[in-house]
This record gives C-alpha cells, sequence and structure tokens, in this order.
C-alpha cells in the first residue's frame, strides 16, 4: 500500500489445512476438527500486534457441495471458537469460484482464487493495511504464491513437501512440518516483514 496511514499489520490464515483439517470441502461442523497449536499460533501473532484474517478457496460452494448459508454458519461458529480463546473477530475473505469445474454463476475466472491475491488484496484494502508489514500461514504453494503476488515480505509454508523451485523473489518463506511448529518461527516470520 502506498498510503503512509495504513499501518495494520494482517496474519493472512488459509483455512483448510491451517485451522482445520483439510478433509476435502468441509462445510459442516461435523467435518471441522481444529488442528493442534492453531490458536497458539494465532494468539502469538495478536500478542505482537496482528489482526488474524482467513482467506480461503471455497470452490465447494461451486461445485454445489454446500451453500453459502452453510459456509456462514460454519464461519460463524469457528469465529465464537477463536473468540472463547480470546482471540479478537477474525474477518473472513472467500472464493466461491471454479474455472472450470463450479456450476454457474461460480463457474469463472476470477481474481480472488489462490495463487490469485484478490482476496488478500481486497482485505488490505478494507482494513487498511500495510502489506509490507503482514504475513500469511498456509499449507498449499498456492497461498504461498498469492502472498507474494500482493506483496507480502514474510510467509510460512506448513508443508512436509520441499518449497517449488525456483523461490519466490522478495519474500521470505519460512517452513514448518506443522502448525504446532510454527510458534518457534513466529519471531523470525516477524522480523523478515520488517527487512523486506
Amino acid at each position: 500500500m502506498n498510503q503512509h496511514d495504513k499501518q495494520t499489520r494482517l496474519l493472512f490464515l488459509d483455512r483448510d489445512g491451517i485451522i482445520n483439517e483439510d478433509k476435502g470441502y468441509v462445510g459442516n461442523k461435523s467435518a471441522f476438527c481444529f488442528i493442534p497449536g492453531i490458536f497458539d499460533v494465532v494468539g502469538a501473532f495478536v500478542e505482537h500486534g496482528f489482526l488474524p484474517v482467513v482467506v480461503t478457496n471455497q470452490s465447494g460452494i461451486g461445485r454445489g457441495f454446500y451453500t453459502e448459508s452453510d459456509f456462514h454458519a460454519l464461519t460463524h461458529w469457528m469465529r465464537e471458537a477463536f473468540a472463547e480463546k480470546g482471540m479478537p473477530f477474525i474477518p473472513v475473505y472467500y472464493c466461491p469460484h471454479h474455472p472450470t469445474e463450479a456450476k454457474p454463476p461460480y463457474k469463472k475466472q476470477c481474481n480472488c482464487r489462490k495463487p490469485s491475491p484478490g482476496m488478500l488484496l481486497s482485505a488490505a484494502n478494507d482494513l487498511g493495511a500495510d502489506l509490507s508489514k503482514s504475513v500469511l500461514l498456509g499449507d498449499s504453494w498456492r497461498d504461498i504464491q498469492a502472498g507474494a503476488a500482493a506483496g507480502l515480505a514474510s510467509q510460512c509454508y506448513v508443508s512436509k513437501q520441499p518449497q517449488p523451485t525456483p523461490a519466490l523473489s522478495n519474500a521470505s518463506v519460512f517452513q514448518a512440518d506443522t502448525v504446532a511448529q510454527v510458534v518457534t518461527l513466529v519471531p523470525q516470520i516477524i522480523a523478515a516483514t520488517k527487512t523486506g
């Protein structure tokens, strides 16, 4: 962001695979299991002044596996779980589209489906954020690509898979095998936002 008055730092979180176990198209509470360590990780960033924001591809909506109303109900329940742990209100941005597999009107090319950065850019605009001081946690390389495209200087790839080559330019990408392991990396991830 070029506006110097925009100083909010965001912690972008993918949902499936970071907040909850990725069981494939999770659309209701019965299939939603929080990943061990996620509350500790989010809490550590919140203590450093970051606002958590969810940015999630949800083509399950477009594919007809669950509705937007189902998604919103699940999101409300998820937010309440974070609130019970003392977390701030968590904005959620989602993309219901898919370019080939979704049903109309969701079947389309869009700029919000990661690896495109649309959701991150919208959140930064809505929340008055400084993207260069914000970070992202994702378990898919397309999450990391979206973060780089949005101008994030620091991210964490939560995966046991090696990072694809070539490396992303102008971005520090840390890596942890599990969400719980991210806690030990928080100071380094934050420090990288200051150095770019």
